[in-house]
């Protein structure tokens, strides 16, 4: 039985914040998903499985009314996964009992560190390295909130130039704080190895990477890429230090892939 079992639509570099961090600490997490148009067909839960068409019509009383990505789709969510899940969100991580959720993925990354704590520190050595680490993270979700926003209006077509404003300025303040954090000298965000802070940080740009696949939608409506071709020279040892993450034998072969084949189109 795995360690932590995750739920949520794959691919989603948020999931790999727990998978990468499990690498270093030998942590078994199970990961469970699909794509985010096949989860309506599934029965959210701690056992989250692919339902028959005769399955989902024997369970239509659990259909609850999605709200955030699957916005207006009929979700079949049990009671468990909703008493474990209070906001009924994915990526939804479990303990092995399946009773206890982990929500958010800055949370269920931490539980992967702290299971994983004898075997490499992601947390930090001390209480000011992981209050440090902390901030990170927290920083983090302000820039995530909006990046969010932004990604979901290219999906669904709603982007405008108030949206694209608000990511590009959410961007903008989080890539300035890490570039004055990192220096020419430092390899790592937080004391002198990779932390959670690190794993943060590459995931949510990869994540916003996603924009490239949607630059034709953003000229239509007279918008550039908020990651333009000279970003990098705006923000050099930020996109050295991701370059420096996503080839570590633990972030590759969650990232590397992903990253190349956005970065392709």
């Amino acid at each position: 039985m795995a360690d932590l079992r995750i739920f949520s639509y794959l691919p989603n570099p948020r999931v790999w914040k727990a998978t990468i961090a499990a690498r270093f600490c030998g942590v078994d997490v199970e990961v469970r998903g699909a794509p985010p148009k096949e989860l309506r067909d599934w029965l959210w839960d701690y056992d989250a499985r692919p339902l028959a068409e005769q399955e989902r019509q024997s369970l239509s009383s659990l259909a609850r009314t999605g709200r955030v990505g699957l916005t207006g789709v009929k979700l079949l969510k049990t009671d468990a996964f909703l008493q474990a899940q209070p906001f009924g969100n994915v990526p939804a991580a479990f303990g092995p009992d399946g009773k206890i959720g982990i929500f958010e993925s800055n949370s269920i990354m931490r539980a992967v560190a702290r299971l994983g704590e004898a075997t490499f520190s992601l947390y930090g050595r001390d209480a000011w390295e992981a209050s440090r680490i902390d901030s990170f993270l927290d920083v983090s979700l302000l820039f995530a909130r909006d990046s969010q926003i932004y990604l979901l209006s290219l999906l669904d077509g709603a982007v405008d130039a108030a949206i694209h404003a608000r990511a590009k300025q959410a961007f903008a303040i989080y890539a300035s704080g890490l570039e004055q954090a990192l220096s020419a000298q430092r390899k790592t965000l937080v004391g002198e190895q990779i932390s959670l802070a690190d794993i943060c940080f590459a995931a949510e740009l990869a994540l916003f990477m996603n924009e490239q696949a949607r630059a034709a939608q953003l000229n239509e409506r007279g918008l550039d890429r908020i990651l333009h071709d000279g970003v990098r020279n705006e923000y050099p040892l930020v996109f050295a230090h991701f370059d420096r993450l996503i080839d570590h034998e633990h972030f590759r072969p969650d990232l590397k892939p992903y990253v190349e084949k956005l970065l392709s189109k």
